[in-house]
């Protein structure tokens, strides 16, 4: 806004006069630097993929809007995630197939040379002054916890500058990315994550498939030391970009939004029948985790094709989508999901919400709903009343629970030992359920399908066993957690 200030006498008041750069709210416009009269900004405007403009503000006319944008790196086929200047450098960070592939370009746009990750992760950072002769970098991976590299901008030499100290290699793990096709042939990209030894067998393993797909979030190859203990315990890991995220920009995000939604479900059952197919986990070892919107998912998913799952763990899940925008932030959800008082949207939440969709008389996999008491962004209602309509029909021997944490909410910000405990329950579980059996040695046994028993009747099977240490880190799953900011069910931007 304007205001009065003073003159260069200090005793004169001058007035101040404002210039709009932007008006409005339909883009966005992410300040990069400036440097003299030129201002550097990454923005989605004329391009959902993002691109770098440049605004020379000294041909600025008070008063009026900023014309003049200068486009300096076009939109390309990869997410533009993030621009510094360091140097005289400008360092882009892309989001190319949910991995980070970073570029240095010289500030006219010209392209210098790639920085060269070697792995499949996740790179953050490349932060800096204009001046400076280096940058610093993290990278983190499904099997590598987050490592602090310097890049000397000069040179190109890269160098590990700081690192944890692990009880495990990252290097007896394999991180493939595939591809499968969706129901409609869409292209779908998918992270797998085994032991060498695993994967060299040939052999298949209970797999944990975790899946988001709502409000333009990008899941990551991020280290979570809950699914290390997965892995640890001779299971794979899979995380499938369905859509509905922001993987590969607006359009993505759109394809799984509104009356749309039915494809990030697709997707996600789709890449349940790729593991069975491809050998990667047994027909009767594959469990499906999602929180928050991934939640809901996971609900959906469960009613859809119970006969593809063996267990299941929808957390802090949106469950009634026909109230969903009636409690805390829900009313800032209908932007993805749609308006449960408009007709038309009304029968498409109506189709899928889990919470009215329960096939009573279908026999349903192992079900444990999380949620926490005080969890004020998915009111704990949601899962309350999924619980009890899960358990009032019926659906088969296999035991549908709910786990409620006290004292606790959304997830971010909880205790490690809260942490510790629901991890190590949520993945019993689902170990239960799925048929892995880890020993107290480093050999793992399978215990196979056949012996996969019922909970009636018999002494039930050992539980898995995990070790306080190998979770006492990153507990909490991707898109399971908030922030205190954002407006959509994990609370992430």
């Amino acid at each position: 806004g304007g205001g009065r200030g003073r003159g260069r006498g200090g005793d004169r008041p001058a007035a101040w006069q404002v210039t709009p750069l932007v008006e409005g709210f339909e883009h966005d416009w992410k300040l990069v630097e400036s440097l003299g009269n030129r201002m550097w900004f990454v923005t989605n405007f004329d391009a959902p993929r993002y691109r770098l403009v440049a605004l020379d503000l000294g041909a600025l006319k008070q008063g009026k809007p900023a014309t003049g944008w200068r486009e300096v790196i076009a939109q390309g086929e990869n997410r533009l995630e993030q621009a510094e200047i360091v140097g005289r450098k400008l360092v882009l960070s892309y989001l190319k197939d949910a991995t980070t592939w970073a570029v240095i370009h010289d500030l006219s746009g010209k392209p210098a040379q790639e920085i060269s990750l070697d792995e499949i992760g996740t790179a953050s950072g490349f932060r800096g002054r204009p001046g400076d002769s280096e940058t610093f970098y993290a990278f983190t991976s499904f099997n590598r916890p987050s490592t602090v590299f310097r890049l000397d901008l000069a040179t190109g030499k890269v160098r590990v500058f700081a690192e944890p100290k692990l009880t495990f290699r990252p290097d007896d793990y394999l991180v493939e990315q595939r591809f499968y096709r969706s129901k409609d042939g869409t292209r779908v990209p998918l992270f797998l994550v085994r032991s060498k030894a695993v994967a060299a067998a040939g052999r298949p393993v209970p797999t944990l498939l975790y899946g988001y797909g709502g409000f333009d979030v990008s899941l990551n190859p991020v280290y979570s030391s809950s699914r290390m203990a997965w892995l640890e315990a001779g299971g794979a890991f899979a995380l499938a970009n369905v859509r509905g995220g922001g993987e590969f920009g607006a359009e993505w995000h759109d394809a799984g939004r509104l009356d749309r939604k039915q494809n990030s479900f697709d997707d996600f059952i789709a890449a349940g029948e790729y593991l069975i197919a491809q050998g990667i986990t047994p027909r009767r070892g594959l469990a499906i985790r999602g929180g928050s919107n991934g939640g809901l998912l996971v609900g959906a998913v469960v009613n859809q094709r119970p006969d593809l799952i063996a267990a299941a763990n929808p957390q802090v899940g949106v469950m009634d989508m026909l109230r969903f925008d009636r409690f805390t932030a829900g009313r800032y959800w209908v932007d993805d999901y749609g308006h449960p008082d408009r007709a038309e949207d009304f029968k498409t939440l109506r189709a899928y919400s889990p919470y009215h969709n329960i096939r009573s008389g279908t026999a349903y996999p192992a079900i444990l709903v999380t949620t926490a008491d005080t969890d004020d962004r998915v009111v704990p209602g949601h899962s309350f009343k999924y619980a009890a309509a899960l358990q009032a029909a019926s659906l088969g021997k296999k035991p549908h629970l709910i786990r409620v944490a006290t004292r606790s909410g959304h997830g971010a910000g909880k205790p490690t030992d809260k942490a510790i405990e629901e991890n190590a329950d949520i993945l019993a579980f689902l170990g239960e359920w799925t048929g892995l059996r880890p020993q107290a040695s480093a050999a793992v046994v399978v215990r196979p399908e056949a012996a996969v028993p019922a909970p009636a009747g018999g002494s039930p099977a050992p539980r898995i066993s995990l070790r306080a240490g190998q979770i006492a880190r990153s507990m909490n799953e991707p898109g399971a957690s908030s922030s205190p900011q954002g407006g959509h069910p994990s609370g992430r931007r």
